[in-house]
């Protein structure tokens, strides 16, 4: 959804988690983990969310993490996006970030979702800080 909701801002939500490995069946586990906490952390609701970008790491190839996402009940207004990460030396492996822009009550603190490995990414978003 594009137009403004009343009493709502447009924020930008980060996020990571890494693979168990390059499959399908393993990204789809983390995919749907990291969407999930993120939804449950900030209480959102499909008509609140515009959009999502994935971007992983050159070593998961094996399926699209949007092609995930869009399997969520009441996300065919979401627009989804897949890429890949920039490499960088002594990277994290197997990791996929996500940035979703959505609508949160004026009032609410966004709830950044770095999960497992990914958790040292960002320390300071992490859980318990």
């Amino acid at each position: 959804m594009t137009i403004p909701i009343e009493g709502h801002h447009l924020q930008g939500l980060r996020g990571a988690i890494t693979s168990t490995s390059n499959t399908s069946e393993a990204i789809e586990a983390s995919v749907s983990e990291l969407v999930q906490e993120l939804v449950k952390r900030n209480q959102l609701t499909p008509e609140r969310i515009v959009s999502l970008t994935f971007s992983v790491t050159n070593d998961l190839n094996a399926c699209f993490p949007a092609a995930i996402a869009r399997k969520q009940p009441g996300w065919e207004n979401v627009a989804l996006l897949d890429c890949q990460q920039m490499y960088v030396a002594e990277d994290l492996k197997y990791c996929i970030r996500i940035m979703a822009h959505v609508w949160l009550p004026i009032k609410q603190k966004p709830q950044h979702t770095y999960l497992g490995e990914a958790s040292l990414l960002r320390p300071d978003r992490s859980p318990g800080k």
